[in-house]
């Protein structure tokens, strides 16, 4: 465990485990607003436009401790004035994301070894922002729930249950026992994303940076959706794909 000095040699609190906190103001009051614990709020002093996660914290009884900002430095970067740390994050099962209702039709996203957390963050958020009842992740070669991504989801993971399991694949079997039609997206596939039919129950499945969804992944998929590319890349981020998808369903449910 990390012991920090004073000046003048006393050593004074270690620093919070990196795991255990949020930073930046969007995910700090979405977490206060939220159902997972928080036990304790940093401020920077002299920092502005803090006064509504100052009066959020204090209502649900939260330490708040404002110090200086090169405190805040060394717990987290880019932390905008303001970390909180909260409980572990309790990961939800895969039923409990089946049966989750959103008044919306039902839409998961299954993200196979999205490695990136800025990544799987962004997608988090544009997943929440369109209605999705939860998004599935893999235990291993896959970003898990830290900081980073909370930061970059931006109050979602308050609002969207993360489920994780020990195989994806299997997980998509579970879906598709469940009713859902499984859309994968793959660069080389023939068939276009908006020749899809995405109005019933649906998981998007979005593969990895690199190397796109693995092939037991792929064989699990009913659809194989490719989005054009005209320009000299490749293929597009991650979370560009996903989102891309996803407000397709939306288009197509409205």
């Amino acid at each position: 465990m990390n012991m920090s000095m004073r000046d003048g040699g006393r050593p004074r609190a270690p620093l919070p485990e990196a795991d255990d906190l949020v930073k930046g103001r969007h995910a700090v009051l979405a977490a206060l607003e939220g159902e997972r614990p928080v036990n304790k709020v940093w401020v920077a002093e002299g920092a502005s436009g803090m006064e509504a996660i100052v009066a959020q914290a204090r209502s649900r009884g939260v330490v708040v401790q404002f110090v200086p900002r090169s405190r805040l430095d060394e717990m987290a970067s880019a932390h905008q004035g303001v970390v909180a740390q909260v409980a572990p994050y309790a990961y939800a099962d895969l039923d409990d994301v089946i049966a989750r209702q959103t008044g919306q039709p039902p839409l998961v996203v299954v993200l196979d070894e999205i490695a990136d957390p800025h990544n799987f963050g962004a997608i988090l958020r544009t997943a929440e922002a369109c209605g999705a009842q939860g998004v599935v992740i893999g235990k291993r070669r896959q970003a898990q729930v830290t900081d980073v991504v909370a930061k970059a989801a931006a109050g979602a993971l308050e609002a969207l249950p993360v489920a994780r399991v020990a195989n994806v694949a299997q997980a998509l079997v579970r879906l598709k026992e469940a009713g859902y039609w499984v859309v994968g997206a793959d660069v080389r596939a023939e068939v276009p994303y908006t020749a899809i039919d995405y109005r019933g129950a649906t998981a998007v499945v979005i593969g990895s940076e690199g190397q796109g969804m693995r092939r037991w992944v792929r064989e699990q998929c009913d659809f194989l959706a490719s989005i054009p590319i005209l320009g000299r890349v490749q293929s597009l981020n991650a979370s560009v794909a996903a989102g891309v998808l996803l407000y397709e369903a939306v288009r197509q449910r409205a």
